[in-house]
């Protein structure tokens, strides 16, 4: 068999990072691990070829080669996955679909041939075994969890590495939280579910060998669900692993504030080459936190946990949501003051949407709130739910929210509190000319011709005397702000242009 393995584009989002990757000269933030994973787990006689269309064309050679195409999506990617399946559709090549957008919503999508939908793991060898035999089924689906383990490493060959600004590696899979609104538990469970050690260092220096010497994202939903595991195994292997190598790779996850608790794993993390984290904050307000079920938030000075964790050497990055039925017209205020001061430079703020499979999307279905699927984009100013603040008031507040957090004064004063606050890592990363080039081109479209040329170069002079150690990160910082400027004022854009239609 050839197997097409797809990965539709995303569209410009937040986390895109379109309009700041080519300060460094790359086409894609990050791999489509999924499919690479997948990938190992077909028969070592298949062909594979991988089309990521983030970072390659699909061209009509390609899909003339292929016996099947494979594709896999998130949410957000939903657009260009129809006009993928579309493509391969009229071309006569059978489509098999999977991951989060069809394992959520694999009924949207008729023309799809077959479904093999939640873990591959348990559901790719059944679909496998009727392909063989001739009796292939439309959907293959479990309730069941696998044991990662099992899970193969990705196969990196399949992907010029040299096309993307980072990597990726998953630790586990699994949340124990319950927060209303969110998918993860859905898909996955509550049951954190490891990879060894072993497995992980694997991957990594396997990595290495293919020349990969830049960032490495640990995709896990919160990498430090399994503390103990954590502490006792992983992070030590990951700190012997560093000090093999010449030069200190970055790392950065995804975790829960609970953090901030615990000294020793924040100094194990930062020892290990971790440097950043994003943390689901959600919102300031405790009474919108309880009643979305994300108490481990509450009953906590999370201003102070941010800066426990930047002083241990971890920039928080931070996902917060207005619209909450319980928000009133101050909470735009409180956000603010919120992010300002907690120096969280790096903030995704949306207007609260219900994801299918969530007990947030079953009860505004049943309480007859629910307007049409979610578009899977965490900041495009959109919302499938009729909240219950005026819908005027939501819309008005959450786009003057993000015309004053993204406006260059504010976005810079961010960039400094943080630096205030930040331990730079003390371990020798590796000089690479993109960085010099990406500083270059920071000096001449942010600091020439940019209408923030005042903020940039009074941030770059205070960081150059004050925080010399973390000049990469401001520049870095400062090319993010120019990309998150863009979308911002897309979406707000797109957002006026929709309530003057209707």
């Amino acid at each position: 068999m050839k197997i097409l393995l797809i990965y539709p584009e995303f569209p410009d989002t937040f986390w895109s990072f379109k309009h700041a990757l080519k300060f460094v000269n790359k086409k894609a933030s990050l791999p489509p691990l999924g499919l690479l994973t997948v990938a190992a787990m077909l028969p070592e006689s298949w062909e594979r070829r991988l089309i990521d269309l983030n970072a390659v064309k699909l061209d009509q050679k390609d899909i003339d080669w292929a016996d099947m195409a494979w594709i896999s999506a998130m949410t957000v990617q939903q657009d260009s996955a129809r006009k993928v399946i579309a493509q391969c559709n009229q071309a006569g090549l059978k489509v098999v679909a999977g991951g989060p957008l069809f394992t959520t919503e694999h009924e949207a999508f008729p023309t799809v041939d077959h479904f093999v939908l939640n873990e591959a793991e348990l559901t790719l060898r059944p679909f496998l075994e009727d392909l063989e035999n001739g009796a292939l089924k439309r959907c293959y689906s479990t309730e069941q969890f696998p044991d990662l383990c099992l899970t193969p490493a990705p196969q990196w060959h399949l992907l010029d590495i040299h096309k993307y600004a980072s990597m990726a590696v998953q630790f586990s899979r699994g949340c124990p939280y319950k927060c209303d609104f969110c998918n993860v538990t859905a898909m996955l469970g509550h049951k954190i579910r490891t990879k060894t050690g072993d497995q992980i260092i694997g991957e990594l220096a396997a990595l290495r060998k293919l020349g990969w010497r830049d960032s490495i994202f640990f995709v896990d939903d919160n990498f430090i669900a399994h503390k103990s595991y954590l502490k006792k195994v992983l992070l030590p292997k990951l700190i012997e692993w560093q000090k093999g190598n010449k030069t200190t790779t970055k790392l950065y996850t995804e975790c829960s504030i609970n953090l901030a608790d615990d000294p020793e794993l924040m100094s194990l993390m930062a020892q290990a080459g971790f440097t950043q984290v994003f943390i689901g904050i959600e919102t300031p307000d405790d009474t919108a936190l309880q009643a979305c079920g994300k108490q481990h938030n509450t009953s906590r000075d999370m201003l102070e946990n941010v800066r426990k964790i930047q002083q241990a050497g971890m920039e928080v990055q931070g996902g917060f949501i207005v619209g909450f039925d319980t928000d009133t017209s101050s909470i735009f205020q409180k956000q603010i003051e919120f992010i300002q001061n907690s120096g969280i430079v790096t903030a995704m703020v949306g207007i609260l949407q219900a994801l299918p499979g969530t007990r947030l999307y079953e009860r505004m279905k049943k309480e007859g709130r629910l307007l049409h699927n979610s578009s899977g984009d965490n900041a495009d100013s959109n919302t499938n739910i009729i909240p219950k603040m005026d819908p005027d008031i939501l819309r008005k507040g959450y786009r003057e929210m993000m015309e004053y957090l993204y406006a260059p004064k504010h976005y810079y004063q961010r960039i400094k509190t943080l630096l205030m606050e930040y331990q730079a890592p003390r371990f020798k990363s590796r000089f690479r000319v993109s960085q010099l080039m990406a500083f270059a081109r920071s000096v001449v479209l942010l600091g020439v011709i940019g209408r923030e040329r005042f903020q940039y170069w009074k941030m770059m002079i205070w960081t150059f005397f004050n925080r010399q150690q973390s000049l990469p990160l401001a520049v870095t910082l400062a090319i993010y702000g120019h990309h998150f400027r863009k979308v911002c004022q897309l979406h707000l854009k797109q957002a006026q242009k929709s309530t003057a239609q209707a």
